[in-house]
């Protein structure tokens, strides 16, 4: 499948508008603004979910850049980017068309937590992100900044206190309307740049500041509760500069994996693909850290950084006296630079050349571009809906680091979602959640609208309870098909490979299930996979992939009649068998969380009512969050076991009143045979 032509980026520019006066229209279904992981993947969902959409950006060569590392997925945002992929979202198969080394983290681990990553040509992956919006059909592309959302009285039909209906950019006469906005605004919304005691307004270095606008009419007009993050980057090392022999090889793996479940193969071949090198810090480094503490602003401030992913000065001030990992990663397949991964920093450029020199191969290195430090804004995400949608504010949804989260993963999967969910707002189409017993992404997506964030929020494999069953392997099938058939963002041609591959499967499971021996025949012919000399039961070919040596292509040697139809799923097979008796076990406690999440909370619900027993601190979670479903309200923090006890009940009986009120209440059409009745009906 990884035939695509890319159009050079010329033609992307020509059929772009840099200018609000060429649009031809001045009403679109959804308007996303911002042109990064989020608002690209929230664009061209929306599209393809039949809506007119508008991506506004500031800047059109930078669509689709890699602001910061130059790598894809990962343990726990490997599975994002396959489930945004099944979705046929743009990610995946961008970062296999760009891939230059590929790996697949956590191996030693099972099959369930593997994470597939890729090291990606920067330049590779922008143009085929761009490509795949100039192809995409109800989407228009506009450079320009938005100065502020048109805000007006909401329709009172549905909830909310206020509804958007478009946005006015800078030096622009006439607003754009929409019945949907996504705002995936990334670093830049209210964001400074620091680089030792220097700071400077901006999102990103090189780009322009946004309008304080925009943060202001989210404060101010919304009313919407907002917080402050920072994060950082490191800086960019000249490659030649660096002796790599003095750092441990690591090569991308020999049979790459991609992401896209429509390829089969990654488009650079691997033994053209490129390695990575791994060194450490040294003494040195700490010393140069805390020497130059008082020449760095950025560190001195209070404002929470990324946890996983913190400078080489958070973390020699969390652990003094340690050597930390740093890999030298490539920028791409022609590029003459590094990136060093692990070497965030804020530091002045001249103490940053001190710093990096102390690592024994970069002792003669050269900075391309000083690291830097970004504070930004951020909405408090318990204020929107599992549709990404503001609960106070009709039409407006926000995707990405807006919502508190770090990462181009994370900020993909909520661009889809909020941009699926913006077009079926904007076309009458009930919202949609996704449940995070199907997928990470209604992990991800419960876990920022439930519990909110203190700091960048990270996906991780162990956040989700059902991982045996959210795998990387099956994404597709957990996705794509409800993708076409309930969310309509899947096309055909995905829809008909999901389809084929779900059949296929169901027969070899099949054919697995109904061919048995007994041990000593599969002793006779596997005699190299260890079956107990005490096992003398039959044994089913499913039972059979659950020993370890054992895999489907030796069955398939074995016994090539039966199952050589079925050796293309040879790995996804083995992983089933693996984890079939734990995705048996999950089935009851996955069927709880939906019924639990089924049970609906009103969103007008007075929970500072005397008919709901619930201690004073638990009203106020209650009120300030406003779970939308029961489920929601059971995984808030401080919540008891009798508040969820007491909550089920009151609703309970308050759906049964209103059903008993509706039972006895005369439909009109029986209330006007009575009254007609009576007054025709003369009494003696």
């Amino acid at each position: 499948m990884l035939v695509k032509k890319i159009s050079p980026l010329r033609s992307f520019l020509v059929l772009v508008s840099r200018n609000a006066s060429h649009l031809t229209r001045q009403q679109y279904d959804v308007i996303v603004v911002g042109g990064g992981h989020a608002g690209t993947e929230a664009a061209a969902a929306a599209a393809r979910a039949g809506a007119e959409t508008l991506l506004v950006t500031q800047k059109i060569l930078t669509i689709g850049a890699l602001s910061c590392n130059p790598s894809l997925g990962g343990v726990g945002k490997g599975h994002l980017v396959k489930e945004v992929d099944a979705l046929d979202g743009l990610c995946g198969r961008a970062g296999d068309w760009a891939g230059i080394h590929f790996s697949i983290l956590n191996r030693r681990k099972g099959p369930a937590v593997w994470g597939p990553r890729a090291q990606l040509d920067r330049q590779r992956y922008r143009e085929y992100i761009q490509s795949e919006l100039l192809s995409t059909p109800r989407l228009t592309v506009l450079e320009g900044s938005v100065e502020e959302l048109l805000v007006t009285e909401p329709n009172p039909a549905e909830p909310g206190q206020h509804r958007v209906t478009g946005i006015h950019l800078a030096n622009a006469n006439d607003p754009i309307s929409a019945s949907s906005v996504v705002l995936t605004t990334g670093t830049f919304l209210s964001g400074s740049l620091f680089v030792g005691q220097t700071t400077s307004p901006g999102g990103r270095i090189g780009d322009a500041p946004s309008s304080g606008g925009l943060s202001q009419t989210l404060r101010e007009r919304l009313g919407l509760r907002t917080g402050r993050l920072r994060t950082g980057t490191p800086p960019r090392i000249v490659k030649d500069s660096v002796d790599l022999s003095l750092a441990l090889l690591h090569p991308p793996d020999s049979n790459p994996a991609p992401f896209s479940f429509l390829n089969k193969h990654t488009h650079i071949k691997p033994e053209k693909q490129l390695p990575c090198h791994l060194t450490h810090t040294t003494p040195g480094v700490e010393r140069v850290v805390r020497e130059s503490l008082h020449l760095n602003s950025h560190i001195q401030q209070d404002t929470k950084g990324p946890r996983y992913c913190p400078s080489i000065e958070s973390r020699v001030l969390r652990f003094s006296g340690r050597n930390h990992q740093v890999w030298l990663e490539p920028e791409g397949l022609t590029s003459d630079l590094l990136y060093p991964q692990g070497l965030s920093m804020t530091m002045p450029p001249d103490v940053q050349l001190r710093l990096i020199r102390e690592i024994p191969c970069m002792h003669k290195a050269e900075i391309h571009t000083p690291g830097y430090g970004v504070q930004y804004d951020f909405v408090c995400p318990t204020q929107l809906n599992p549709s990404l949608q503001v609960k106070s504010t009709q039409g407006l949804f926000l995707a990405g680091q807006i919502n508190g989260t770090t990462g181009y993963e994370e900020a993909a999967a909520q661009g889809l979602w909020a941009g699926v969910n913006a077009a079926r707002w904007a076309l009458s189409l009930p919202e949609l959640a996704l449940s995070r017993t199907e997928s990470y992404i209604g992990v991800l997506i419960d876990d920022l609208v439930s519990r909110g964030v203190t700091e960048p929020y990270r996906m991780f494999t162990s956040r989700a309870e059902f991982r045996t069953s959210l795998r990387p392997d099956n994404a597709d099938l957990r996705l794509s098909l409800k993708g076409f058939e309930e969310v309509g963002c899947v096309s055909s041609v995905r829809y008909q490979e999901a389809v084929r591959v779900r059949d296929n499967l169901q027969d070899a499971r099949a054919a697995l299930q109904d061919f048995s021996l007994s041990a000593d025949s599969w002793r006779n012919n596997l005699p190299d996979i260890h079956i107990s000399e005490f096992k003398h039961t039959t044994i089913t070919g499913m039972e059979m992939l659950q020993y370890n040596d054992a895999s489907f292509e030796r069955l398939v040697s074995a016994f090539p009649e039966i199952f050589s139809p079925y050796v293309e799923f040879s790995q996804r097979l083995k992983i089933e068998a693996v984890y079939r008796s734990h995705c048996d076990l999950q089935k009851k406690e996955i069927e709880r969380i939906q019924r639990e999440e089924n049970m609906s909370l009103p969103q007008d619900m007075d929970y500072f009512s005397p008919k709901v027993p619930l201690s004073q601190e638990v009203r106020e979670i209650l009120d300030r969050v406003r779970p939308s479903t029961l489920g929601a309200a059971i995984r808030l923090e401080g919540i008891t076991p009798s508040a969820i006890v007491h909550l089920l009940h009151y609703v309970n009986n308050t759906n049964q009143r209103k059903r008993q009120t509706h039972r006895n209440k005369p439909d009109q059409k029986e209330k006007r045979e009575e009254e007609q009745y009576a007054g025709n009906t003369a009494f003696p």
